[in-house]
């Protein structure tokens, strides 16, 4: 066929404008790709933060021990830092085979597999035929797109990407590459990055994980959701054998090791991980309080608790932990944060300890305590409250039930939603479906909102705090029962009163005044008159040696009121006061006469702070939490060292020291050396008991570990009828001597009951059988705190 002249030029037309345009477009595509490169179009990080990507990595907490307890994170962001050579091969090698195999060979774009994707994808419809991302686009993906809403959204984020990519590998090597995809992805379930991955998934660390495992985890990088593996186990094994499938196209197994390998079943090693699960959930989440809190404002605090106020701004001043995040800077002059900084946190909790703590706690109160609690309180009327309406009206009983109802969550949320009162109360009588607390396990039952409040409250509580006395570390915290379900902080937050464990601050006051332990005291009940001429009548629950003259060693060991009142009236109550606040007590304390047996509110915390001065030698040492924080690098941030305060003089120490070793070896807290305990350590300790069985103490020392333990209901009115299970001795001790029992029998840390307190070789206390090793009988407990 021969073109006629206007043809052919009609022709050569048409090759012109389409190379025109051919040209047109390449330009137009440069200079669309020049401006995203610059950052005219999207957005475009800067060098320096390309150099140096914003990585957010949950702090970690370590125990003294080197075990990890817990991370500090936010939604989604459960990350920790792990480097390219603590990362199994395996890993490595199934991420290149199946997400991008010639990783090696690109720049950070794969035209090969992009133009596949176009062809395949996008002009075939094929949506099995892969995608054409590289590693690198989709790092540039996780690090600087937000989640897009459509399609064309998405395709206008891709360009960006690009670029972002070319420029991510002229800044780092693969092997970095990797490391920090493996380190951003979220692997679902709080597993975000490799190192929480391998823990959640398997209970690894990344550098074990064998080849099948970590296959696993590479097929579910293509849809976490998709291919989950804890509740779509075969879906997820299917995936897998992708993976091997891509392996072995890569050459990096061989025929027998994938026929091998596809045959294997998907087993995991899950580890839900969720904040209030863990050991230590109670002081991971006071260590979290204290180093967010921010410089106290008066105005900030409501007018009934002023007492939390002033306790906050003592801590503020005084504790470097206190407001740590607020009070230091990063080198940028930035604050800290704890949630997306990678801060490592070196605690004083020993694990071992810790455990002994919750196993004493769980072991006393679920095999003994709670049990017999339930039945007390089976089918009585307004339980787990008092029957005694002396002591709580039936007017009151239902305002406290009313309370409670009110701070619950379900109220609040009803009456956000526009329900009525009437209608409200009306839903929580209605019984629904729920989940409750039992020792055994989560129980799956039917009750009303109301009965489940008063089913909660019938579980007593409790705070546990052991340290040491001459470095301050705090070795074991326990605030409560059950952190899921009762997470109000009896250790710190709650404030209780302490019946006879005031005594020894009183004691100490005395020996300062002069007084010695064998100084006599009429045993009979005094009246004695307060300031505004009223008297006052305290009662013993016991009647030993009734009548008698005794001493203050023996009325300190048995833990007589009458004495303690009489001690008081010869001395001053506004003295006390000073002598308590000295050891570290600060809410306001009353200075009445009445103050010596305890009606006052005082944390686990400042007991157990306070005690360590009988322990050292007279010197008051604070609770210690943290050792060191270093940043995500290990550079030391900052270092916290022991704050040590005399309380006591040398000649009074050792005089109220004899008598507190005296209360464990012959009074109120021999139960200790007694089956089932046994304990032959040289101990310390008091005893503490208050009205109506409302509180339950005990306060314990040896030369190098103080411990307290508080137990009671979850309001004052709630508790035993009965002395025989609502006494100190009773509720509170036996956790102290299954958790000391526990930590003698640990022959892998460094305490030993053959350690003793030393005295000076010219002491001499009141009684030759002082060191006698003669079997001692117990006293009766005195009920404390009970006023006429």
């Amino acid at each position: 066929m021969v073109l006629t002249r206007s043809k052919k030029k009609d022709y050569k037309h048409i090759i012109k404008v389409m190379w025109v345009s051919f040209g047109l477009f390449m330009a137009f595509i440069a200079l669309f790709f020049l401006l995203v490169y610059n950052g005219i179009i999207g957005y475009m990080p800067p060098i320096e933060e390309l150099k140096n990507p914003t990585d957010k990595f949950a702090s970690v907490l370590y125990s003294s021990d080197g075990e990890e307890l817990g991370r500090f994170y936010q939604s989604k962001g459960n990350r920790v830092y792990v480097d390219f050579d603590d990362i199994s091969q395996h890993m490595i090698d199934a991420l290149v085979a199946t997400e991008d195999v010639r990783f090696n060979e690109h720049s950070g774009i794969d035209i090969r597999a992009l133009f596949r994707a176009i062809i395949k994808r996008g002009i075939l419809r094929n949506k099995n035929a892969g995608g054409g991302s590289t590693i690198t686009q989709q790092l540039a993906k996780q690090l600087y797109s937000p989640s897009s809403d459509g399609v064309i959204e998405r395709l206008l984020q891709k360009p960006i990407e690009w670029v972002i990519a070319i420029k991510l590998e002229r800044y780092y090597t693969k092997d970095e590459i990797i490391k920090m995809y493996l380190n951003q992805f979220d692997f679902l379930n709080n597993a975000v990055g490799i190192k929480s991955a391998a823990y959640v998934y398997f209970g690894k660390d990344p550098k074990d994980l064998n080849i099948q495992e970590s296959a696993t985890l590479i097929g579910m990088v293509k849809n976490p959701s998709y291919f989950n593996p804890v509740r779509k186990n075969e879906r997820t094994r299917n995936r897998r054998n992708v993976v091997f499938e891509q392996m072995h196209k890569a050459d990096m197994i061989t025929d027998a090791q994938l026929d091998s390998l596809k045959n294997l079943p998907l087993t995991l090693y899950y580890h839900r991980v969720d904040h209030k699960d863990g050991l230590a959930p109670y002081f991971r989440e006071e260590l979290r309080q204290m180093l967010q809190a921010s410089k106290p404002e008066s105005s900030n605090y409501p007018s009934w608790d002023h007492q939390h106020y002033i306790d906050d701004s003592i801590a503020w001043e005084s504790n470097p932990l206190y407001g740590w995040a607020e009070k230091n800077r990063k080198p940028d002059g930035s604050k800290y944060n704890i949630y997306t900084d990678g801060l490592k946190i070196y605690t004083t909790i020993d694990s071992r300890m810790q455990r002994y703590a919750e196993d004493a706690v769980k072991e006393h109160f679920s095999k003994t305590l709670q049990p017999q609690f339930f039945r007390e309180k089976r089918r009585v009327k307004g339980a787990p409250y008092t029957t005694n309406r002396e002591e709580l009206s039936e007017s009151q009983l239902n305002n406290l039930i009313n309370r409670a109802i009110k701070q619950s969550d379900r109220y609040r949320i009803s009456k956000n939603g526009g329900m009525s009162e009437s209608e409200i109360m009306a839903s929580f009588k209605k019984p629904i479906e729920m989940r409750v607390f039992s020792y055994d396990g989560d129980v799956d039952t039917v009750m009303s909102p109301r009965d489940s409040i008063l089913y909660n409250k019938h579980f007593l509580r409790t705070g546990f705090m052991s340290m040491d006395p001459i470095t301050g570390h705090v070795k074991a915290y326990v605030g409560g029962p059950n952190f899921k379900y009762f997470q109000y902080d009896m250790v710190s937050q709650g404030r209780r009163q302490i019946g006879s464990t005031i005594k020894p601050f009183l004691y100490t006051y005395a020996m300062e005044e002069g007084y010695t332990p064998c100084d006599m005291f009429l045993n009979a009940q005094p009246t004695i008159f307060d300031e505004n001429g009223k008297p006052w009548s305290p009662r013993n629950s016991g009647s030993s040696r009734v009548g008698e003259m005794v001493d203050l060693r023996w009325a300190l060991t048995n833990s007589n009121n009458w004495i303690s009142a009489r001690l008081m009236e010869r001395l001053s109550p506004a003295t006390l006061v000073r002598t308590m606040h000295n050891f570290g007590i600060t809410n306001y304390l009353d200075p009445v006469i009445a103050l010596c047996l305890g009606p006052c509110d005082v944390s686990v915390k400042e007991m157990v702070g306070a005690y360590t001065a009988y322990a050292n030698k007279g010197m008051r040492v604070e609770p210690v939490f943290v050792t060191r924080i270093t940043d995500n690098e290990g550079n030391v941030i900052t270092e916290f060292n022991p704050q040590q305060t005399e309380v006591i003089s040398e000649e009074a120490y050792y005089k109220i020291l004899s008598i507190l070793l005296n209360v464990v070896d012959s009074g109120t807290g021999n139960r200790v050396r007694r089956a089932p305990y046994n304990i032959t350590a040289q101990m310390g300790g008091k005893t503490g008991t208050t009205n109506s069985n409302s509180d339950g103490w005990f306060m314990g020392f040896t030369p190098d570990l103080v411990s307290g333990v508080w137990v009671g209901g979850d309001e004052r009115y709630i508790h035993f009828n009965s002395m025989a299970f609502g006494q100190g001795a009773s509720m509170a001790l036996p956790i102290y001597g299954i958790y000391m029992s526990k930590v003698y029998a640990d022959k892998e840390l460094p305490y030993s009951q053959a350690k003793k307190f030393v005295f000076p070789a010219d002491f001499n206390p009141c009684y030759k059988e002082f060191y006698d090793d003669t079997a001692p009988v117990e006293a009766e407990e005195s009920i404390d705190g009970v006023f006429d």
